[in-house]
């Protein structure tokens, strides 16, 4: 079982980008900390990043037959893009959108997901514990199959 976790602009710079709100931890520990957190539950973890829309779509249409979920913080591409939208409408990969910080308590412009609806959950505010919460999520329904996601 293989999952992929998809982060788009600017979180690349854990760390050092607002640690007020996106916390001290650096892009490369999340990552290191996703895939041990796999191996501890028996499923292997790869994790994309890019600052370009287009490298996020061939990451999402690529994915599918490979992967048994998408776990993505789209950055801002949340609250604009209709291409990662459709791409993730194309694919049969159930995705879990994540945000560090709770959107909603944010600027009014971030409050709204046009990604999210091709999501099968939503999840924020949980800090960098919320990828792990997704990963988990699909882990929980594993068994229960792909039919469930939809």
């Amino acid at each position: 079982m293989k999952y992929l976790v998809i982060n788009g602009p600017n979180l690349n710079l854990l760390g050092k980008r607002e640690p007020g709100i996106y916390g001290e931890n650096s892009y490369a520990s999340l990552c290191e900390n996703l895939k041990a957190f796999g191996r501890e539950h028996g499923v292997e973890v790869d994790c994309f990043q890019s600052n370009h829309e287009g490298a996020i779509v061939d990451a999402i249409q690529q994915a599918d037959g490979v992967y048994e979920g998408i776990v993505m913080n789209p950055g801002a591409y949340t609250h604009y893009s209709v291409a990662i939208l459709d791409a993730l409408k194309a694919v049969d990969v159930p995705c879990v959108e994540v945000h560090i910080s709770n959107i909603h308590q944010r600027e009014e412009f971030r409050h709204k997901s046009v990604t999210a609806p091709a999501c099968v959950g939503q999840i924020c505010g949980l800090g960098l514990f919320g990828y792990q919460a997704a990963l988990s999520y699909f882990l929980s329904r594993k068994k229960v199959g792909k039919e469930s996601f939809h």
